[in-house]
């Protein structure tokens, strides 16, 4: 064969296989924080944290459970009682059929409803006024009780989403 001939034939490329594209995800689980040895605190740092400040977060964080551990109640159990009041049991996605879109009530599955509970959680500490609290965590503080307590702006934001998803319970069938 010719040199140039010798270029222009092809040789065959070794066959490349890809995963499926079905199957589940499995996420990696978040390891349990030094203090409390709970992942739930662990999860909730981690929402706190801003620009990879994360020890700042921890700090913020241990402060807000020290306050209530300082009231004489048990700072893990209040909190898991708060992210377990929070958390949203039914919400609305948009569907569109025909058209129209429709507001169609869903089941909340547990890791969303942790995820939504802890977002409001943290969202609504840092709306509260400042004048009456100074520092982050002790806004914290008072929004984890106020949630273990069912009171409170994220415990208003879970009985809107619930309002919203009663009211549109009429279109449950376009569910799929």
């Amino acid at each position: 064969m010719e040199p140039r001939q010798e270029a222009l034939v092809r040789k065959p490329q070794p066959q490349i296989k890809t995963m499926p594209r079905a199957g589940r995800i499995i996420k990696p689980l978040a390891e349990a924080d030094p203090v409390y040895g709970n992942r739930l605190v662990t999860r909730f740092i981690n929402r706190v944290m801003v620009s990879g400040k994360k020890q700042i977060a921890e700090k913020l964080v241990y402060k807000s459970l020290d306050a209530i551990k300082a009231k004489g109640e048990d700072p893990i159990k209040i909190f898991e009682s708060a992210i377990n009041n929070v958390g949203p049991k039914i919400e609305v996605r948009a569907r569109r059929v025909g058209g129209a879109s429709y507001q169609v009530p869903i089941e909340v599955r547990g890791e969303r409803r942790v995820a939504l509970a802890i977002r409001w959680i943290v969202s609504f500490a840092g709306k509260r006024s400042s004048h009456e609290f100074k520092t982050f965590d002790q806004k914290l503080t008072a929004e984890l009780i106020d949630a273990a307590n069912n009171v409170g702006e994220a415990i208003k934001k879970r009985d809107t989403v619930h309002r919203m998803a009663e009211a549109n319970k009429a279109f449950a069938h376009f569910r799929w």
